[in-house]
């Protein structure tokens, strides 16, 4: 894995600091505060161009990027920007299991029509990371049980700590099956 230098970005939210970590074709994005508390908040949030870029209100990834980066500022930690778009199918994918999903599946059910997992992201970088930046003990914003047993290996304590985002009338049937299907505690 090849790392850059570390920069400074003044965002909206306040001053961070920036590494990218390159794992083959994939360039993963690290914000982070300075000085790092030993305990970080930590957010690992999976790239959304929909949500992130163009608030898409079909899922909560831009509301927890953004509800993720505000805490961040103000309690200290990092939010690692994975490439995994469409839960690690792809942008091309992403669309086409949007297309697949507004003739009435849902977002698992499309997934699979398309030959994919329900999920088929890969968290094996944040060894790397987590070993970069000497973390041990982390408290990550998630609602995704299966996010904290799949990083289990990389680092020693987890606590989990709940992300809500608004729901909308577009995303409300995404979260239920998020939380039905997917085993989100939302």
């Amino acid at each position: 894995m090849n790392l850059s230098k570390i920069a400074s970005l003044p965002t909206r939210w306040g001053k961070f600091s920036v590494q990218v970590f390159a794992n083959g074709h994939k360039e993963h994005f690290v914000i982070f505060s300075q000085p790092l508390p030993d305990n970080p908040l930590v957010r690992i949030h999976s790239e959304c161009l929909t949500g992130d870029v163009f608030s898409s209100m079909k899922c909560d990834c831009g509301n927890e990027l953004d509800l993720s980066m505000q805490r961040i500022a103000k309690e200290g930690g990092m939010l690692i920007y994975l490439r995994q778009e469409g839960r690690g199918i792809g942008l091309l994918n992403k669309i086409n299991a949007y297309a697949l999903q507004d003739k009435g599946m849902d977002t698992v059910e499309a997934n699979l029509s398309l030959g994919f997992k329900e999920d088929e992201r890969d968290y094996q970088c944040l060894e790397r990371i987590f070993q970069e930046f000497g973390l041990q003990s982390i408290r990550l914003l998630t609602n995704n049980p299966r996010k904290i047993e799949a990083i289990q290996p990389y680092v020693k304590q987890i606590v989990r700590e709940e992300i809500i985002a608004p729901s909308n009338d577009y995303n409300a049937h995404y979260l239920k099956v998020k939380k039905e299907k997917l085993g989100h505690l939302l």
